[in-house]
């Protein structure tokens, strides 16, 4: 018997264990809702963590107020959080449907919009990261050749908390990639069932 849930009789007669197969489905859409919802927090965190930071600097009786619309890489983080957020908890509320009802996934098009869906995030979180780790480092360090003056000698609180934020985007990659492979997982074994079958003469 094969780990998708499909075994071959000794007379060489398909049986489908459906019960092996939704208990296999059932453990990974345990593991998917828990990721999704802690996509969900985390991504509403960080986006809170840095949308909300600001910092007001008095320099020579003129106050300089610091805040994430300063940096445009910020900007796109705190968007790619929401949108993260709002993408997790549709399909968050997905997977408690399909728990409550029972149901297994054999749609082929919902698998590969699931699997395309997770992959688009995971690319677009780990890039906002990116872009904003790169811009947090040149406010911490400076850039001398360039003549960047270094931000957080100035604005250590908003730095600090900034980094917090992207600390927390961090997690969310984190959790989206290994939530990619899940949906992959979930695409792919649809792929290798109907593999099965056709090795079986069906």
């Amino acid at each position: 018997m094969s780990y998708l849930g499909v075994g071959v009789s000794p007379g060489n007669v398909p049986v489908y264990h459906g019960t092996n197969l939704k208990v296999i489905d059932r453990r990974v859409r345990v593991a998917e809702l828990v990721l999704r919802c802690l996509i969900c927090g985390l991504s509403v965190l960080a986006a809170v963590l840095v949308g909300t930071d600001t910092q007001i600097k008095e320099i020579f009786t003129i106050q300089k107020k610091a805040r994430f619309t300063d940096m445009k890489a910020l900007v796109f983080l705190v968007a790619a959080n929401g949108i993260t957020a709002a993408y997790s908890l549709v399909q968050g509320v997905r997977c408690v449907v399909g728990m409550v009802r029972g149901s297994v996934l054999f749609s082929r098009p919902l698998a590969l919009a699931i699997f395309s869906g997770d992959q688009a995030l995971a690319y677009l979180n780990v890039v906002a990261v990116g872009a904003a780790a790169q811009s947090a480092a040149f406010a911490k360090l400076g850039q001398t050749k360039l003549q960047w003056m270094v931000i957080c000698n100035m604005y250590g609180k908003f730095c600090n908390q900034i980094g917090e934020g992207i600390a927390v985007s961090l997690l969310v990659s984190i959790c989206m990639v290994g939530l990619s492979c899940i949906s992959a997982f979930g695409l792919f074994r649809l792929y290798g069932s109907n593999k099965a079958k056709n090795k079986s003469g069906w």
